[in-house]
Order: C-alpha cells, then sequence, then structure tokens
C-alpha cells in the first residue's frame, strides 16, 4: 500500500510539472514510478481490465497527431504500430503519455508475409524474437505502459499460421520477463480458421485485438461464428474501407463525406462496441491525426493542416457524453457539373465546368473555403502501408474561397478528384471530394 502511495505521488507531481510547462527527460526519469499492474479478469461472467487494482476503461485513438487535443477531448490511452516511429523513439513516446496522463498499447513491428519474412526459417524468427526481447528488457518497467501489442494485422495475405508460433514464443518471453502486462496481437477482421490458429497456436495471449472498418457493424456475427468466447479489444475501426464502397466505372473508390463519414463513426460505436462490453475491454478509433491512403482525408481524423473534423466531435461525445462547445460543421450536399460523387462524371479537357457545395455550421460561424484538383492517386498499397499522395495541380480554379466555383478540366487524359474544405475559423473543418475522369 505505501508503495502504491508513493507511486501515485510521484505521477501526480509529474502532472503537476507538466501543467506548469514542458517536463524535461531528467525530470520524467527521475520521477519515473515503475510498472503498474494491469491485468485482464473475469468477474461475474464478464472481462474487465484492470490498472492499479481498478477497473480501466479505455478511451483510445492510434496516435499520429496531437497528443494534447486527444487528452483535450476525453481520451485517456493510444496505441502504436511500432515501437520507435520516425519522429520518436518508444522511450519518447512513453514519457510523452507519462506526461500527460495517458496509458500506451506499445506494439512491436513483428514482420509479416507479405513484407517478405519466412516463418519457416528459424534463424530469421530467432532474430526478431532477440530484438523484441530487448525492447521488452527496455520499457516494461515504464508506469505509462499499458500492454504490449505483438504485431499489427499478421493475417493480412498469410499462408503460413507458424506465425502465430512465433507470437505465442514472444508472448511466453513477454510474461517472463515482464508479470505486469497483458499480450495481444491484432488482427485484420476475424473467422473460424483465423481463430483456430490463434487458439491452438498462440494460447498464451491474454486477449485478441480485432481491426474493421465498415465491416464492424457484423463484428459480433463474424466472433459468433468464429467461437470465439474470450476478451477482445477493437484497436482499429472508424471510415468505411475503400475495399468497401462502390467505385467509378474506371475503378475510383468513391470516399464519403466528412460528415457521413461522423454518423457511421457513432452507428458502428453504438451497433458494435458498446453493447458488447461484457466481453470486448476497450477499444482504440482509427486514427488521431492524418496520413494519406488512397486519399489525404480517407481515414483522419484531423486535415494535415490540423483542422478537427465531425468524426473527433464524435469521439467527444462518446467518451464524455456531451458534444465539444463547438462543432465542426456539416456538408450537406457537393456537386461537379450537376453530378454527386459516384455517378461516373466525364470531363472534356481544358473545358469549363461548375463545383458547388452546401453546408451547414451548428453555431452559424463564417465559413471559408478551399478546392483543389489531384490526379488519381496510383502509389497503392496494402494494409496501411506508406502511400505518396499526388500533388496538387494548380491553376485550374479561378477563386477557390468560396462555395461555388468555376474551374477548367486539365489538359490531358485520366482519372482525377476534386477535393473541398470547409473552414469555421476555430480550428474545425469539413471535407469531400468527387472522382472525375478527363476524356
Amino acid at each position: 500500500m505505501k508503495k502504491v502511495l508513493i507511486n501515485g505521488l510521484k505521477i501526480l507531481l509529474l502532472l503537476i510539472l507538466a501543467a506548469c510547462g514542458p517536463v524535461s527527460r531528467d525530470q520524467s526519469e527521475n520521477l519515473s514510478a515503475g510498472p503498474i499492474k494491469v491485468e485482464v479478469r473475469q468477474e461475474s461472467g464478464k472481462y474487465v481490465l484492470f490498472r492499479w487494482g481498478e477497473p480501466y476503461k479505455i478511451k483510445g485513438a492510434g496516435l499520429s497527431g496531437d497528443i494534447k487535443s486527444l487528452k483535450a477531448h476525453g481520451g485517456n490511452s493510444f496505441r502504436t504500430w511500432s515501437i520507435d516511429n520516425e519522429k520518436e523513439t518508444g522511450q519518447e513516446v512513453l514519457d510523452k503519455a507519462l506526461i500527460h496522463g495517458m496509458t500506451v498499447a506499445l506494439c512491436f513491428y513483428i514482420q509479416p508475409e507479405r513484407h517478405g519474412m519466412d516463418y519457416d526459417d528459424r534463424g530469421e524468427v530467432e532474430a526478431q524474437f532477440q530484438r523484441v526481447k530487448k525492447e521488452v528488457l527496455k520499457y516494461r518497467d515504464h508506469p505509462a505502459l499499458l500492454m504490449w501489442v505483438i504485431g499489427n494485422e499478421l493475417n493480412l495475405g498469410y499462408t503460413n499460421p507458424k506465425v502465430y508460433d512465433a507470437v505465442n514464443e514472444i508472448s511466453k518471453m513477454i510474461h517472463e520477463l515482464d508479470p505486469n502486462h497483458p499480450t495481444t496481437t491484432t488482427v485484420a477482421s476475424i473467422d473460424k480458421k483465423l481463430a483456430e490458429d490463434i487458439r491452438s497456436r498462440a494460447p498464451d495471449l491474454d486477449l485478441l485485438s480485432i481491426q474493421l472498418y465498415g465491416a464492424i457493424v457484423n463484428l459480433p456475427g463474424y466472433l459468433k461464428e468464429a467461437e470465439w468466447e474470450g476478451p477482445y479489444m477493437v484497436t482499429e475501426w472508424g471510415a468505411t474501407g475503400h475495399w468497401e464502397v462502390g467505385t467509378t466505372a474506371w475503378g475510383a473508390p468513391v470516399e464519403q463525406t466528412s460528415t457521413m463519414k461522423a454518423g457511421n463513426y457513432l452507428n458502428s460505436y453504438e451497433v458494435a462496441i458498446q453493447p458488447y462490453s461484457d466481453q470486448c475491454i476497450g477499444n482504440y478509433v482509427f486514427l488521431w491525426g492524418q496520413k494519406q491512403e488512397r486519399t489525404p482525408t480517407w481515414y483522419g481524423l484531423f486535415l494535415d493542416s490540423g483542422e478537427k473534423t465531425e468524426s473527433v466531435d464524435v469521439m467527444h461525445y462518446i467518451w464524455n457524453g456531451d458534444w465539444p462547445e463547438n462543432r465542426s460543421p456539416r456538408i450537406d450536399s457537393v456537386k461537379l457539373d450537376g453530378k454527386e460523387a459516384g455517378m461516373n462524371i466525364y470531363l472534356k479537357a481544358d473545358r469549363e465546368y461548375t463545383a458547388i457545395v452546401h453546408m451547414f455550421d451548428y453555431e452559424g460561424d463564417t465559413l471559408t473555403y478551399m478546392w483543389e484538383i489531384r490526379p488519381e492517386s496510383t502509389d497503392l498499397k496494402e494494409g496501411g502501408d506508406y502511400e505518396e499522395a499526388p500533388e496538387t495541380i494548380e491553376g485550374l480554379i479561378v477563386d477557390s474561397k468560396v462555395s461555388e466555383i468555376s474551374l477548367q478540366a486539365p489538359n490531358k487524359e485520366g482519372a482525377y478528384r476534386l477535393f473541398v474544405y470547409a473552414y469555421d475559423g476555430n480550428n474545425n473543418a469539413a471535407h469531400a471530394n468527387i472522382p472525375f475522369y478527363v476524356e
């Protein structure tokens, strides 16, 4: 009891220092409270995550953006996809979480088959095991650590189930070295074969983490068919995936507006996550930040310029029970040449056309606009791997700061998208895009 009290006082002091300004790494290390026990328990037929002996409800997101905004909107935890990233080390990630009073589901990069890993090669498997072991020893005592995530979507395109033998070996090693934190692995969806592979080959895992997008509304049925009765989390969910939507005649996926997406976020949570808390111990929405994947707006909750969208408002509502004071603007409709996205819009090269967007703002804020044209992305990857965003084509829109514009179609045949953004001046925005083809 005395140790718990001392550790709590250390963390409280660190949070007070953080409120007064940036906390140095020396301060963080000197105030490190040591490991905090986290475990999954089954009580009265319900699975519950406990941290420091108390039930812990994850209000989480996959983080690639601003941790302060996640905290401000009610989040208390975030997940990663690797120990180190291109900007921060694992130590810096965990220290940042501690300073802001948050926890981390820390993910090891486990090489999937689609990236060239051969799980029949014992040398490769052992080298990966030893790399992970060093990372466990380095971070196991950090007080911001919530759990270990052993790989991301290793089932995506897999043919060799021995990948889950490797996952189990790592999980057993973690439990031997770190008795304070549970282990999991994430999977892209779930079916009976996959569930059986994991049950038989990776029984040491404490829980399973499942990732679904538009199809998340089917998750309860998938779990029933797979006969998965153990605890689980949903560690990626959000926008309807680019593989789940209709396409144009030339194969371009039709992206929903930010308003449509926000409605789907709320529906997904209320239908597939909230009612199943007896088995689902937590969730991490995707993505608290921005990334290019098919388009620059498809999966991020924020624009690359930093403004939040309506989906952030939805997460605020889910985590707090009320809406933010100033909400993001709503898109009622957007049309190019009188047609909506998905209507196979063909334009003639160099000809003039009009586009219009109709908006609504809850507080009546004055809206400003930006329109842009980009070629359809050709750098297409799988499983969220890095994609390069196509460049904006300049000079085709005379005045892009109004709700109705005239544009000149590009002079080169091919597939393009017209993007529109609306800003309310309070760090909120809405977005939409329309694919079109130039003949």
